[in-house]
């Protein structure tokens, strides 16, 4: 059973209008409130065997771990499941099955992906990534990119080599740091988020922000609050529109919560430090 009432979902990954296929991949669960979203790259379509790898050895890993209904065991002794462990576990499993798949075919030798996740859990979510694949939220009419990209380039801007204009124009912009599949160890980047009522998240792999700014991502959602399939379809055409010239993903999960009678303390604490 899901851990909220419904789970809306919708999900479309596209080729575009450059790409000869799609490497892209996504995958969702929504009883136990698994988004994945893997982004592959390598030569003769080893990109798209390691993205599908990825997303399949995720799901297969927290579906297994999820069914131990809130409790695993640890030397014998049964405590309470630690579900940020669970995600961290399940992509560094991915990150093991994509290597030794490379080491099985040589064709697929040194094939990656990156790879965004969300794993809602009531008024929880737990957000992960590898690589320059995103995860957005919007809440109350305002976009918050909730990932770094793991690239060169937004590297030089941390560093204060390149103004965010001048990343946005930079040709290396694309170059990862990290990716699963390329390194025996892989370091992946956690955090947990309050899921306030209304809250909309956004997973996409990287062809559709270099084609669209966050303004435009944001004037979609905020006209189709209540059609997650219409907004996807026009997130990817306007992505196409714009010339297309990557593979473009798109998922929109939006957590169905109770509206509480009364505001909780939590929604006080944001108002007040607004």
């Amino acid at each position: 059973m899901s851990p909220f009432e419904t789970l809306q979902i919708f999900g479309r990954t596209h080729p575009g209008k450059v790409r000869p296929h799609n490497e892209d991949c996504i995958g969702e669960d929504p009883e136990l409130g698994i988004v994945v979203v893997a982004d592959g790259m390598g030569g003769h379509l080893a990109g798209e065997v390691a993205s599908r790898l990825a997303v399949d050895t995720v799901l297969q890993n927290l579906r297994q771990c999820l069914a131990d209904q809130g409790t695993e065991r640890r030397n014998g002794v049964t405590e309470p499941r630690d579900d940020s462990l669970a995600v961290r576990r399940a992509i560094i499993n991915a990150n093991t099955a994509i290597q030794q798949a490379g080491r099985i075919n040589a064709g697929h030798a040194g094939m990656g992906t990156t790879l965004v996740m969300a794993l809602f859990n009531h008024h929880h979510a737990i957000l992960a990534h590898v690589g320059d694949s995103r995860i957005y939220r919007f809440r109350e009419d305002r976009l918050e990119q909730m990932t770094t990209d793991h690239t060169l380039i937004q590297e030089m801007v941390d560093r204060g080599f390149y103004s965010h204009q001048e990343a946005l124009a930079s040709v290396n912009r694309n170059l990862v740091t990290r990716a699963l599949g390329i390194d025996t160890t892989v370091a992946v980047d956690i955090r947990n988020e309050m899921v306030l009522p209304g809250d909309l998240y956004l997973l996409c792999s990287d062809g559709l922000n270099d084609m669209l700014d966050d303004a435009l991502i944001k004037d979609i959602l905020r006209n189709h609050p209540g059609d997650l399939e219409q907004a996807t379809h026009l997130l990817i055409d306007k992505a196409n529109e714009y010339g297309g010239r990557d593979n473009i993903s798109v998922v929109l999960a939006r957590p169905a919560l109770p509206l509480p009678r009364r505001m909780p303390w939590y929604r006080r604490m944001i108002d007040f430090w607004r």
